[in-house]
């Protein structure tokens, strides 16, 4: 292991220093396939701030989260959104025209829909009064179309909001070249036939090359997953450490899903096809077969393979979120309240994704609390190695002063706390929807565990990140 690490090493000229600072030590996860206790109940101080309304959710839903190319293949992204708000409206009975603003995430827009939040509203039989904007944040776009709610609410410019985000990676837009482009504009304003001959005598066969959406860093050419795989060398975490986080991601969830914690989740009528009722991408296999796969970005020596990395997904959710007034006045018991957050951003090349490590330390001091408040951490997983170069990262008093600019390190979550139902890697991550998904793990994890505070964390592509408290609403 240490020699593959130092070949890979020696492309790592700006982050290469990282490795000497950490250890080769395995960050076994095996202990933590076995059941988690509950937390115990203690006894906090709450996060309300004078002069400032309490926001609430009510209650949050999604549609199953599926591998892409199943079921949902056949459909568009304002389906799905429509499906989950339409999931939400039976979850919670709320009168359509109480909800004031709706706001959807999306990453991979689909043209004919570009501001899917109000087609999928539309559709789902919301007033043509009410009014509705598509955020776009890569995989924290459900988390700022969730922060965009608040800052509605906060203002008083709104009572009720309904957040959530979509995603459908089985039918991406895929465009013809920017020669063949131009060359279909210019004919379509050619006046004359001789105009229109002219324009056909220059295309070439190379034209109908399509164009595929960008799966690489607009700023550095760089696959995410490349990015995962150096990240991974440079903080010196094994292909086994990822492997078993891996296994305890998919283990975890299946967990969940046979004891029926995934209460989140909506059944979908696949117009022409069977309900579908849950996740479809958990799959616990074992080390050994995990270890049969090959690298999938940097060859041959990567340790990043589709076995540790979160799968495309095609998926949808929503989220009813009031003023707490409001949801009391209309005979709701909210879930939790959502409290401070943060975002922040870093070097899109070597920092990537390290979003948690810088916005977690943020999202605490401004809700003066620490690590050891937290009951239920939920992080979005986008690789195994990912999250376990965070950890190191959180864990690092090196980085910290000579990265972060703070004396010390903010520390790594305890496991025993941490995706204890599954993540990203297991239940899938549909771009645009997974931030709704996270809270409400959080916030229903803090329901039945007891626990007080949750602290949601994500990166997203351009080196971005952000950062949440969800305060558990009394019982």
């Amino acid at each position: 292991m240490t020699s593959i690490l130092t070949y890979t090493l020696k492309n790592l000229p700006s982050t290469s220093k990282w490795a000497l600072r950490f250890s080769l030590r395995p960050l076994s996860c095996s202990s933590q396939l076995r059941a988690t206790p509950a937390a115990q109940t203690k006894s906090k101080k709450t996060l309300a701030k004078p002069n400032i309304r309490n926001i609430v959710v009510v209650e949050g839903v999604r549609i199953p989260f599926l591998q892409s190319g199943t079921s949902y293949k056949e459909l568009m992204p304002h389906d799905l959104a429509r499906a989950a708000l339409l999931g939400l409206l039976h979850r919670t009975s709320v009168p359509k025209d109480v909800v004031d603003y709706i706001i959807f995430g999306t990453v991979i827009q689909e043209v004919k829909t570009s501001n899917v939040a109000r087609e999928a509203a539309l559709g789902a039989g919301f007033s043509d009064k009410t009014p509705a904007h598509t955020v776009t944040m890569a995989c924290i776009s459900a988390n700022q179309a969730m922060t965009t709610g608040v800052g509605l609410i906060a203002s008083g410019q709104c009572d009720v909001v309904v957040a959530g985000g979509v995603e459908l990676m089985s039918d991406v837009p895929i465009r013809h070249s920017r020669k063949m482009r131009k060359m279909l504009l210019d004919l379509n304003k050619a006046k004359t036939l001789g105009q229109r001959l002219s324009l056909i005598s220059k295309f070439r066969l190379n034209f109908l090359s399509p164009e595929l959406p960008a799966v690489a860093e607009f700023s550095t050419s760089e696959t995410m997953g490349h990015s995962a795989d150096r990240l991974a060398a440079a903080f010196a975490v094994s292909r086994l450490d990822q492997d078993e986080y891996a296994l305890r991601s998919h283990s975890l969830a299946k967990k969940a899903q046979d004891e029926g914690l995934l209460s989140d989740v909506v059944p979908f009528k696949v117009p022409g096809k069977d309900t579908v009722t849950k996740d479809n991408g958990i799959r616990p296999s074992s080390l050994e077969q995990m270890a049969k796969l090959k690298p999938a970005f940097i060859k041959p020596y990567g340790t990043v393979t589709a076995a540790n990395s979160s799968f495309l997904t095609d998926g949808a959710s929503a989220m009813l979120i009031m003023a707490e007034e409001k949801a009391l006045a209309m005979g709701y018991k909210p879930k939790a309240y959502l409290r401070d957050f943060v975002y922040v951003s870093q070097d899109p090349k070597d920092q990537l994704l390290l979003g948690p490590t810088y916005a977690t330390p943020k999202v605490l001091e401004r809700a003066g609390l620490t690590m050891t408040d937290i009951d239920a951490f939920e992080f979005h997983e986008a690789f195994s190695g990912q999250i376990l170069a965070n950890f190191k990262a959180m864990d690092s008093d090196w980085f910290a002063q000579n990265y972060m600019g703070r004396k010390t390190k903010v520390g790594s979550p305890p496991l025993e706390k941490f995706n204890n139902w599954g993540g990203s890697l297991s239940l899938g991550h549909p771009f645009g929807a997974t931030g709704c998904r996270l809270v409400m793990a959080a916030a229903n994890r803090l329901r039945k565990e007891g626990g007080q505070y949750g602290l949601v964390a994500a990166c997203a592509a351009g080196g971005q990140g952000h950062a949440m408290i969800v305060e558990a609403y009394p019982k």
